[in-house]
């Protein structure tokens, strides 16, 4: 009996050191490259035209269903603003639903009276729209900034799918000594043993899920706000003249709007005010004039007494 045992457990053990043996084996056959995970990043020019991807090779819907290529996640992060926010948000829904994407998350902030509002979005594109959504999003409103981002996730890919292969591996063999049990005890010990295999099996077959689900849909943020007058965007020296020129006209003109809005708003503090003044005019006139007092008489300066003959000072020798 304890025989059986010992080799029951000497065979556990070795298929454990096989199934690290398949792990090394992986890494030694190239699985683990020395590059680390590339990222990339690509600013918009606004006045070069609609949006478009710097990072995004054509064939990217091909390349992440092949197995043999290159798994890169695709992310980018666009600001913008629209002096129509309501028919940018449409433009925005419709560019979503024409490439097959779906919002993840949305945020909406601010009221239509007070032409403030923004919002966020949280946009997963098939990689293979992900340049067609980000011209449609580029033509919907202004876009002020983007960034875009690419990580190789290659060498994490191939560790996960070569743990995957081990483990399952482990667990063929495990499964063929519990049939060939002859004892409660040493069947609860394989069972113990299957229990863990599984349970790390569909922690990395959920990871790899994640994996293909990220690379397969790219992750795309924006950012819009309403404003009055669309920033400017020249880059030349005289369309930044030509901005400058314009944009300080809008400022003018906006800060007069918002001085007559301001007195509109503040026509009752004005008007008391106003009454105040005139109140307060009107008992100031009304009070008495103080009368003068006259002034006091000024006294003559005392008369000098006259000089006797005799009592002139004696000149000093």
């Amino acid at each position: 009996m304890k025989k059986r045992i010992v080799r029951i457990t000497a065979a556990l053990c070795a298929a454990a050191l096989l199934a690290g043996c398949g792990s090394i084996s992986s890494k030694d056959g190239g699985y683990y490259t020395t590059e680390a995970a590339a990222q990339e990043s690509y600013n918009y020019d606004s006045a070069a035209g609609s949006v478009d991807s710097g990072l995004v090779p054509e064939n990217a819907a091909e390349a992440a269903t092949d197995e043999t290529a290159q798994k890169i996640i695709y992310n980018a992060s666009l600001s913008m603003e629209s002096t129509d926010f309501d028919t940018t948000r449409e433009a925005l829904m419709t560019a979503v639903e024409a490439n097959g994407a779906w919002l993840e998350s949305t945020s909406l902030y601010g009221t239509e009276k007070d032409h403030d509002r923004t919002a966020d979005y949280t946009v997963r594109v098939p990689v293979g729209s992900y340049r067609a959504f980000l011209a449609a999003v580029g033509d919907a409103g202004s876009v002020l900034n983007i960034s875009e981002s690419a990580e190789n996730i290659t060498s994490s890919y191939i560790d996960v799918q070569a743990r995957l292969s081990a483990l399952e591996a482990q667990r063929d063999r495990l499964n063929a000594l519990a049939d060939q049990a002859e004892t409660t005890a040493d069947l609860l010990e394989i069972e113990s043993q299957l229990s863990d295999v599984q349970y790390q099996l569909e922690n990395y077959t959920r990871q790899l899920r994640s994996m293909d689900q990220q690379v397969s849909y790219s992750t795309v943020d924006i950012y819009l706000r309403e404003v009055a007058t669309l920033t400017p965007t020249g880059v030349t020296f005289g369309e930044r003249i030509a901005d400058a020129f314009g944009g300080g006209w809008d400022a003018f003109v906006g800060f007069l709007q918002g001085l007559v809005i301001a007195l509109v708003y503040l026509w009752p503090v004005l008007l008391i005010a106003v009454a105040v003044v005139f109140i307060l005019r009107k008992v100031w006139k009304k009070r008495p004039k103080k009368e003068k007092l006259p002034k006091p008489a000024q006294t003559p300066p005392p008369a000098e007494y006259p000089v006797k003959p005799g009592d002139e000072p004696k000149p000093k020798y």
